[in-house]
């Protein structure tokens, strides 16, 4: 029996899934429209949702809006966020030396991968499977846009892959021969004795055959992006270009910036000004043609999301062709009777991590073709809680690889009751676990087009002045800006500067709209020799790091 469709394809979707994957006897439903997906969703999306809950629940809903507003989506109890200690990269013998294995990747048996496989496609098979079938780009720069095909059995995955990367890009070469397809199956259930994995779910990377598996109970939304940023984390830097975890922005007078940064650091806040476009929230590529966003969406946090402050993401909240990810319905209410603005936001009783899917095109201040030019200035962002680091730091070209591969942040231990001590965060290139490569791949192409391009870099830092959380207090937004755009302006490039001696960075003596006595922290502070102290435990912290990670021996110098 062949593979049935409900539409017709641009292209022969059923036999290139059964010639990649050995699918037959399913039903694709291919290429539907946001509207069709939205009402797909909830009619046929059935999974967990609670613990020990059934298998069958309904997964998504409809708010009162209907179709006018978001689809409400609810993951498996087990995946709320992503399954860090089940993603993998199959070992194959060509890229056993090349990938980062770590955590975050691990290496995945190929025979058991094959075995696995195998299995998954044969049991989509038998149960005569209905999959959803959205065909979409990773960049987009139509010179090097990487074809992507998401295959999957719920259709609210294939409407946050319509949201979230570019469609229908023009000039695109090769496309069936560069495609990765990812089968997505959370019906399947693993047995890690006889698959080789950790758990009942795994999400594997095969870079020799261009697929991504998810098998099993993985449905978190962020898996459909994550999983595909990974592999194009890989493929970018073979080609000498740069994928970075960063937002992306464009001045009136088409300067370019990139801002690093990890969670809680300020990255998305600095980015949206209205006196710059936007190129990009969360991921961007830097090529020989400059910067272009790797997505055409945003995938915000909406956990106490302050609505004054974000009202880009608040007024989406209610558009159509939205996704709202595990928010309880307000209380007293079935979601159906819910006005998304209703929705308790602070509600942490199914996850910390609730999260909004929406298309770039909802922010108002976009670059035609979420593309810019090459950047002029870097920004490395931090929120040191231990209030050590000064406000702004220039970098040379050294510091600039070391802080990078550093990626470093301090947040806060817990919520527990007399529990105040930072706690130190440390990301690889500001996004390890998403990087293929080693992190000197990434430092010594961003060093290489920083120093062609002539690009000024500055370490900001959005944390604690005066002494560290629960003594110093939160960095001014409004010097923090002030610091920023003199950055962009140029303002800060040859200024006067001094040395913070332990933590050897150079920082400027002043600049406008910024008091003088604030650019070094040594001097908000009360007590001096607690700071002196406390910057030599940040500098050991930072030492620690490098030293564990085996920085040296990979060709980074130490710069502090």
């Amino acid at each position: 029996m062949n593979p049935t469709t409900t539409s017709t394809p641009p292209s022969d979707h059923v036999r290139e899934l059964e010639k990649l994957l050995g699918l037959k006897g399913v039903t694709y439903k291919f290429g539907l429209s946001k509207e069709e997906l939205f009402g797909e969703a909830i009619q046929h999306d059935r999974g967990r949702v609670k613990q020990g809950g059934p298998n069958d629940a309904q997964k998504a809903f409809p708010t009162r809006l209907g179709l006018q507003g978001p689809l409400v989506y609810y993951t498996d109890p087990d995946c709320t966020g992503r399954r860090v200690k089940d993603t993998y990269a199959v070992n194959w013998p060509e890229v056993a030396d090349v990938i980062w294995w770590k955590d975050d990747v691990q290496p995945y048996d190929p025979e058991k991968y094959t075995g696995l496989l195998k299995r998954v496609v044969e049991n989509l098979n038998a149960r005569k499977a209905s999959l959803y079938v959205k065909d979409v780009f990773v960049g987009a720069d139509p010179e090097f846009a990487l074809p992507y095909r998401f295959v999957g059995e719920y259709a609210a995955h294939a409407m946050f892959a319509h949201n979230m990367f570019p469609k229908d890009l023009k000039g695109v070469q090769d496309v069936a021969a560069r495609r990765w397809t990812m089968l997505n199956a959370p019906s399947f259930v693993c047995e890690p004795a006889r698959d080789g994995c950790r758990a009942e779910a795994a999400i594997v990377i095969d870079v020799k055959n261009k697929i991504c598996l998810v098998a099993g109970r993985a449905d978190y939304c962020g898996v459909v992006k994550k999983t595909i940023f990974t592999v194009g984390n890989y493929l970018l830097p073979l080609e000498g270009r740069l994928s970075m975890h960063c937002s992306a922005n464009v001045g009136m007078k088409g300067d370019a910036a990139i801002l690093f940064g990890l969670s809680g650091t300020g990255k998305t806040t600095l980015s949206a000004d209205p006196d710059r476009r936007l190129i990009g929230d969360d991921e961007t590529i830097w090529s020989d043609n400059g910067l272009c966003n790797l997505e055409d969406g945003c995938y915000a946090k909406l956990i106490d999301l302050d609505k004054k402050a974000e009202p880009v993401i608040a007024a989406a909240l209610s558009k159509p062709g939205t996704i709202v990810e595990n928010v309880p319905p307000a209380k007293g209410k079935t979601m159906e009777q819910c006005d998304p603005q209703e929705l308790d936001l602070t509600d942490k009783s199914i996850t910390e991590n609730t999260r909004f899917s929406y298309p770039l095109s909802a922010n108002p201040n976009v670059m035609p073709g979420a593309r810019g030019g090459h950047p002029e200035t870097i920004v490395l962002l931090t929120a040191d809680a231990f209030g050590v680091l000064p406000p702004v730091a220039v970098l040379d070209p050294e510091q600039v690889m070391y802080h990078f591969v550093s990626g470093f942040t301090a947040k806060l231990a817990g919520t527990e009751v007399g529990v105040t001590e930072p706690k130190a965060a440390f990301s690889a290139c500001f996004g390890a676990p998403f990087m293929a490569h080693k992190p000197p791949v990434y430092a010594k192409l961003l060093s290489a087009k920083m120093k062609k391009h002539k690009a000024r870099c500055i370490l900001l830092n959005t944390g604690w002045s005066g002494g560290p959380y629960g003594v110093g207090k939160r960095m001014s937004i409004g010097h923090t800006r002030a610091l920023l755009n003199a950055a962009l302006e140029g303002k800060l490039d040859g200024v006067e500067t001094e040395t913070l001696p332990t933590l050897n960075l150079k920082i400027p003596k002043a600049c406008p709209g910024v008091p003088s006595e604030v650019l070094n922290p040594r001097n908000t502070w009360k007590d001096k020799a607690a700071y002196d102290a406390a910057a030599v435990k940040l500098r050991d912290m930072f030492r620690k790091n490098f030293e564990d990670k085996g920085f040296a021996k990979l060709g980074i110098q130490p710069a502090m």
